[in-house]
C-alpha cells in the first residue's frame, strides 16, 4: 500500500469533483460581476489606483492581506483554468489586479489590450449598459 492511497477514495475523488463545479459556477458568476464593476478607466495609466488609503492603517493592512490571498486564489485558478473548463484567462486577470506586486499595472495593461480580451470584456460590459474600458 501507497502513503497517497486515501487520494484515491470515493470521497476524496467526490469531494474533488465537487470542488471543481463549484468553483467553475462560482467564476461563472464572479468573473462578469467583477468586470462590470470595473470603474472605465481602471486600466488607464492616468489614473492610478489606491485601495483603502483614506482608512485606518490596520484595516488598511488587514483589507490588503485578504485582497492579496483572493487574488493569489484567482490566479492559481485562471491557471488551472488554461487548461480546465472555466475562463482561465479572465480569471488570470482578476487575480492579478487584486495582487500587489512591481509591474501589475503594465502585465495588467498587457493582458487587457489583447484584442480578443478587451473585446470579450467591453462586449460583457455593453450587454449591462457600461461604458467600455478605457487604456
Amino acid at each position: 500500500m501507497s502513503e497517497f492511497d486515501w487520494l484515491f477514495t470515493p470521497t476524496v475523488l467526490w469531494s474533488l469533483g465537487a470542488l471543481s463545479i463549484v468553483s467553475f459556477v462560482g467564476s461563472l458568476i464572479a468573473i462578469p460581476l467583477i468586470l462590470i464593476r470595473l470603474h472605465p478607466n481602471y486600466f488607464d495609466a492616468r489614473h492610478p489606483q489606491h485601495w483603502f488609503q483614506d482608512h485606518h492603517p490596520v484595516l488598511r493592512a488587514i483589507a490588503l492581506g485578504l485582497k492579496n490571498f483572493i487574488g493569489v486564489v484567482f490566479v492559481l485558478a485562471g491557471l488551472a483554468m488554461l487548461v480546465l473548463p472555466g475562463q482561465g484567462l479572465l480569471t488570470l486577470l482578476i487575480g492579478i489586479s487584486l495582487t500587489d506586486f512591481p509591474g501589475k499595472r503594465t502585465l495588467e495593461r498587457k493582458i487587457v489590450s489583447q484584442p480578443k480580451v478587451l473585446h470579450a470584456i467591453n462586449a460583457l460590459r455593453q450587454r449591462f449598459h457600461r461604458p467600455p474600458l478605457i487604456l
